[in-house]
């Protein structure tokens, strides 16, 4: 009987329950790389105890500096800002779940509810750009967490920053796939105006059982190629970023989510092929695994085939497309159909030449 119970929880245990793990990615909550083990031991009571939900749980922190430089040369920026950690949009490839492990906590579930917020990010922004030493450089926002998830309704954190962005007529970069960008688009576009703001924002598929699943609290695709057209109709530049193609799911959209992009009124486009780096990898093949067990053998082999038989090669230069003849396919079919639709491959490059430190927050002048 004991040996029953006991396998019985194993396999209770094994995967979280998925009431609580309702509209979340992430199907287990695996320890970080570097924390203490978890381990549940069953006590010999007959029944599993009842555990909570995966309840959404923000703490605050105080940065000294919210500016991070890269040194990377695939990607277009220099300096970027994170306003958050972790993220409720619950996308379960997100290439950045493994910082997480950085705070203790696990790139799986804790990712998508334990959040960290920096309600003085744009205090912090500000002094740093007062710095006698501070080149002015884009700002990318949205480069590691989604600057518009949910709870920045409740902190606005970005709309903060982009006041101050807005004071020392600094560019700006965005991607995001939140539609709450919307609120802040008066400041946008007078930035945009200057040339000194533009918009990237992510479509991964138009199947919405299929958005719902791979991205639970993401605004779904029509609402997200509706927020392209009012950003546009702003006069706000806008690229659609195809980020990322997952082969065997959505590889075959590429036409349709690029025409769906300059419909709306987006200027450029781009694309990402699905990176696995870290805890990332078997928490999508896990997902993978229960939302589409037909297709997770055709997707994982496809990754392999890109990557050298793994799923990912961390090397600049292959991280982000891959290797070999599917990987050239989809460049292929990405690049005919943005020159059929008349979409750029970047968007106008900012100003940089219009920064300039107002006065202090007390009336002085900058003296330098």
């Amino acid at each position: 009987m004991v040996d029953e119970k006991r396998h019985e929880l194993a396999a209770y245990l094994e995967r979280i329950d998925p009431r609580r793990r309702r509209a979340r990615g992430a199907r287990s909550n695996a320890s970080g790389r570097f924390e203490t083990s978890r381990e549940e031991v069953w006590d010999g009571w007959d029944m599993v105890e009842e555990r909570a939900d995966f309840a959404t749980e923000v703490r605050e922190e105080a940065p000294r500096s919210v500016i991070v430089r890269n040194q990377s040369p695939d990607v277009p920026f220099d300096q970027s800002l994170n306003p958050y950690r972790g993220c409720e949009h619950g996308c379960i490839y997100c290439f950045a779940r493994p910082t997480h492990a950085y705070l203790g906590l696990s790139p799986g579930l804790d990712f998508e509810s334990k959040l960290v917020a920096r309600p003085n990010a744009a205090q912090v922004l500000e002094r740093q750009l007062r710095s006698k030493s501070y080149v002015p450089d884009v700002l990318a926002l949205g480069t590691n967490t989604d600057p518009y998830q949910p709870i920045e309704r409740r902190y606005r954190i970005m709309r903060r920053i982009l006041e101050v962005l807005e004071r020392f007529q600094h560019p700006v970069a965005i991607v995001t796939k939140g539609t709450l960008i919307e609120r802040d688009i008066d400041i946008l576009q007078r930035l945009a105006q200057r040339g000194l703001a533009q918009v990237g924002v992510s479509l991964t598929t138009l199947d919405e059982n299929l958005s719902r699943a791979m991205e639970p609290r993401v605004p779904l695709p029509a609402r997200r190629v509706e927020m392209i057209r009012r950003l546009s109709a702003a006069d706000i530049p806008v690229r659609v970023m195809l980020a990322p193609v997952v082969p065997g799911l959505s590889d075959h959209e590429v036409e349709r989510l690029l025409a769906a992009g300059a419909q709306a009124g987006a200027r450029a486009a781009s694309w990402i092929m699905l990176r696995l780096p870290g805890e990332v990898a078997p928490l999508f093949e896990e997902w993978l695994e229960d939302a589409y067990p037909a297709r997770a053998g055709k997707v994982m082999a496809r990754l392999r085939e890109m990557h050298g038989g793994d799923l990912y090669q961390a090397a600049w230069g292959k991280r982000m497309r891959g290797e070999g003849i599917f990987a050239e396919m989809i460049a292929q079919r990405f690049e005919a159909a943005r020159k059929r639709l008349g979409l750029l491959k970047t968007l106008p490059e900012l100003r940089r030449d219009l920064f300039e430190v107002p006065l202090d927050r007390d009336g002085q002048m900058a003296l330098f």
